[in-house]
């Protein structure tokens, strides 16, 4: 297709990214402008004849001025190309050029010093999503049979390939629809990506300290001082503009007249300084950043733009960033003992890994795990997390052999919906515990790089436990968990046994068993008098019944001198069990040294039995434990085949539909009203059309305004029929009065008319609908929240459960279980499962599979088209013969140009 035909896109700035690579360097892709003239010839002289030969089939020393303008100018719309920057260099291109309607050549070159750090692949993702969006459906490209390394570039990157060989060129066609396979490519690569980013942080082999201080008690000396004194395996370079000497180590006047090569650079300087600081490190090939400095985002807008400037340029040098405002990294590993924080102690070896965005509170965090008696194998603070989140450590404790156990303190979420999906994945391998503040007022601490989320509180915790992550109320609660999951096997199931010498204490365990939905047995009480022998007999009988999953011991002080005798069977007897062991001794919390199996390096070593102060905070960490293991024990679920969907008709749909006018409703969804500004009402035949379009049957109704037009309708419908006034709100505000059901005569209907129209005046809109078969009446609401994406909430369509909140949320698209638990979680779920008002045999019973298929059917529906702002089919009634939906309203919107988690990789934006 020529060009000169094309009309000229305006630059697209959505497809800017930043991009971590396969080596953990991060590189910035952007479109290519005619500004990039010298940058291109700059690029173009550094490829080696034999990469040049495998680009245009022929020698090409040089570009000529017209190769450059041809290169540079593009329309981006058939004619597109991605450039990938480090430093300001050009290092890597990729351009499509269309040359049929839906098809596209596409090529690719990666400077020869940058090849096999991933940039290819990472470039043919975003070059594959840019066209797409322009309407390119194939991508053609014509290979040299020994270019082999481009050839596996093409055919690994996930997608549909056919080759065909001609005249010694080799062909390949990829269909560029996503396809499962592609997705599970590309995420594997950002996995591996990510990981290794991380890794290069924690695993350094130098560290400068810029800003190193010769006065006592100050950031840059205290940072420096923790290095030394953690022992740390490498170099330690402080960097003081004056002094000749830190604390008694040679110092540099800036980190580029450090002689050797710096992998970590901890930033301690003002914050006005730490661009220039920032830069020269990217002069310097540092490999990442620790920036301690406050004064950034937590300021205000000037620091904030600061802040992101310091992204900005770390990024394109290569460089993560862990901070700015932190409280710094640790790596307890014997080969690195990195203690690049500023606290100077840290806990011992251990399994569990630690990411926490509070840097006040990171200090006390550490504090506290050494005073349990638990061991770290990293930690991470990362303050206003500008750049390295949470996220980037799930996936580098993905792979880590040290680490069994992942605890998280939230303060924020950049990217709910990647956490998520990442947390998911190594929560089927290890426990995440998390804990996140701030959930009662949806804030978010001034400072962080990430927004408020737009759920309520208790739905967060829904779409955590659909992601396996364990989340608990404090700190506290946290370390509680983490003794049981670190130091103990997982329960096969509910079953508790309990021993002690206190009666008392025993029924408190039973109680809090009974209300953690444990299925605890009758408590063995040794009586006060209670030896180690008897404590013994008593754990190893409860241990050995195959009717008991995990045991609960109490262990009182008695009148007598109290020895270690009853530890040292707790202890022995834990460590040859593989049914967790959880006590109450002597109301210690930790791990006590008497309940300790201890490593060479003084660790605490699997085996060693959490004690808590009290029963219920025993009874509640076990439980955490059981739930978290019947989770990850259940079947993966899995997503039907839905034969009868039609994209394209949808599609067609909401592009008429949204030719209306914005609507002007207000309506609640998830957890308060939202005004749809922005957003079109459709009408309720386009809604129901959409609906079909993905196999969902919304009864029709016809809007009235006079009594003789109810009649009329109710003719054509077909009796017996309803007449009700068409707001959804009326639920609450009429207390159920909002409907006229059951009408079999027009002067049934004539009477529900007059009567409706009295009592609602002008305030609703009057329909007449056929009526549909006696039920329970539910919701079902679903659509794209700003922070999750695509998110299904189901409830009853009850004044009761309105009142009271009673829903249940999954992120789209559901699986079959997600569906069924969907179902299961709101408190009122009971009702479907019985017999309804009136029935008299099971035949009668609600259909669930019917309205599970319903559930699964919308979250398709919402995750396919992000133009549905939001769905809401109110009331869907659930009888014998399946889930009928009576109401169906439904707001579209301008397509969002970026999805939480959908599309290439890539890092969490900062402005460019």
């Amino acid at each position: 297709m020529s060009s000169s035909l094309a009309v000229v896109q305006s630059y697209p700035n959505h497809w800017e990214a930043d991009v971590v690579l396969t080596d953990g360097g991060t590189a910035h892709l952007r479109p290519i402008t005619p500004d990039d003239a010298d940058l291109l010839r700059e690029f173009h002289s550094r490829l080696s004849p034999e990469t040049i030969y495998y680009r245009f089939f022929a020698p090409y020393p040089r570009l000529s001025d017209r190769d450059v303008r041809r290169f540079t100018t593009v329309d981006y719309e058939d004619r597109v190309a991605l450039v990938a920057t480090i430093s300001d260099s050009l290092v890597a291109v990729v351009r499509y050029d269309k040359v049929a309607p839906e098809e596209a050549e596409v090529a690719f070159v990666v400077e020869d010093a940058h090849q096999g750090r991933g940039l290819a692949s990472v470039l043919l993702e975003h070059i594959g999503a840019a066209a797409r969006e322009r309407g390119v459906r194939r991508f053609i490209a014509d290979v040299l049979p020994e270019n082999r390394r481009m050839i596996n570039v093409f055919r690994e990157a996930g997608y549909t390939a056919q080759q065909t060989f001609d005249e010694g060129v080799i062909r390949l066609t990829l269909d560029l629809q996503p396809t499962d396979d592609a997705k599970e490519v590309m995420q594997a690569r950002e996995q591996r990506a990510e990981s290794r980013s991380i890794a290069r942080l924690l695993f350094p082999e130098s560290v400068a300290v810029i800003g190193a201080s010769r006065t006592a008690h100050t950031i840059g000396q205290t940072a420096l001082r923790n290095l030394l004194g953690g022992e740390f395996q490498g170099p330690v370079y402080p960097v003081h503009p004056e002094a000749k000497a830190v604390v008694g180590v040679r110092a540099y006047p800036s980190v580029l007249d450090i002689p050797d090569q710096v992998d970590l650079a901890v930033v301690a300087v003002r914050a006005e300084a730490v661009t220039e600081v920032v830069e020269q490190c990217a002069e310097k090939g540092v490999h990442g950043l620790v920036v301690v400095s406050s004064g950034f985002g937590e300021v205000g807008p000037e620091g904030r733009a600061r802040q992101d400037e310091l992204v900005r340029t770390a990024r394109a040098a290569g460089m993560r960033v862990v901070g700015p405002n932190c409280l710094g990294i640790a790596n307890s590993d014997p080969a690195v003992s990195l203690n690049a924080t500023l606290s100077p102690d840290l806990p011992p070896r251990g399994p569990i890994g630690f990411f926490s965005q509070s840097g006040a509170l990171g200090r006390a965090i550490l504090q506290r795990v050494a005073e349990r008696g638990m061991g770290l194998s990293t930690f991470v603070s990362a303050g206003n997390r500008a750049d390295v989140s949470g996220n980037d450590l799930v996936q580098y404790w993905q792979e880590d052999p040290a680490t069994e156990v992942v605890l998280q303190y939230l303060e924020s979420l950049g990217n709910p919906r990647k956490f998520t999906r990442l947390a998911r994945r190594l929560a089927k391998q290890k426990p995440v515990v998390a804990v996140r503040s701030g959930g009662s007022a949806q804030a978010t601490p001034t400072g962080h790089a990430a927004g408020g989320l737009a759920l309520p509180d208790y739905a967060v915790t829904s779409l955590f436990q659909q992601a396996g992550v364990v989340r608990v109320d404090d700190i506290t609660q946290m370390f509680d968990a983490a003794q049981v999951f670190a130091y103990q096997p997982l329960p096969e199931g509910p079953k508790v046994g309990i021993i002690g010498n206190s009666d008392s204490l025993e029924l408190l365990v039973k109680d809090a068993a009974v209300r953690q939905g444990l299925k605890p047995h009758e408590p063995v009480n040794l009586g006060p008098q209670a030896t180690a022998e008897d404590f013994d007999l008593a754990l190893e009988t409860a241990l050995a019944a195959e009717d008991v999953h995990s045991v609960v011991v109490v262990f009182v002080p008695a009148l007598q001198p109290i020895g270690d005798d009853v530890a040292r069977v707790l202890r022995a007897r834990s460590l040859g069990s593989d049914k967790p062991v959880v006590t109450t001794y002597l109301a210690r919390q930790g791990i006590p040294e008497e309940l300790r199996h201890v490593g060479e390096r003084g660790e605490t070593l699997r085996g060693s039995v959490p004690s808590y102060p009290s029963p219920e905070d025993a009874v509640r960490a076990l439980a955490h434990a059981t739930r978290y293991a019947q989770w990850r024990d259940r079947k993966p679920g899995r997503h039907p085949e839905l034969p009868d969907i039609d994209r394209a008709r949808a599609r067609a749909t909401i592009a008429r539909a949204l030719k209306g006018t914005p609507g002007e409703d207000t309506i609640a969804w998830f957890g308060g009203e939202r005004r749809y500004d922005e957003e079109t009402a459709i009408s309720s035949e386009d809604a129901r059309d959409l609906l079909a379009c993905y196999g969902i049957a919304a009864y029709p109704d016809i809007p009235v305004t006079s009594a003789d037009e109810a009649v009329v309708a109710a003719g054509e419908l077909g009796y017996p029929v309803v007449v009700k006034a068409d707001a959804p709100d009326l639920r609450v505000r009429a207390g159920g009065t909002f409907v006229r059901a059951d009408l079999r005569t027009p002067d049934d209907v004539r009477s529900a008319y007059l009567s409706l129209h009295d009592r609602f005046g002008a305030d609703a809109d009057l329909v007449v609908q056929r009526m549909a078969a006696p039920g329970v009446p539910t919701v079902v609401r679903a659509g794209d929240n700003k922070s999750f994406g695509s998110v299904v909430s189901f409830g009853l369509a009850d004044v009761t459960a309105e009142l009271l909140d009673d829903r249940s949320f999954r992120l789209a698209p559901l699986t079959d279980m997600d569906a069924a638990d969907l179902i299961h979680a709101v408190r009122a779920a009971p009702l479907l499962f019985g017999l309804p008002a009136g029935a008299t045999s099971l035949a009668e019973q609600p259909n669930v599979e019917a309205l599970e298929e319903l559930l699964i059917r919308v979250s398709r529906l919402v995750e396919a088209f992000p133009e549905i702002g939001y769905v809401d089919l109110d009331p869907v009634l659930v009888n014998a013969t399946g889930a009928h939906v009576l109401g169906a309203r439904m707001w579209l919107r301008e397509a969002p140009e970026v999805r939480p988690d959908v599309g290439p990789r890539r890092l969490r934006g900062v402005t460019f």
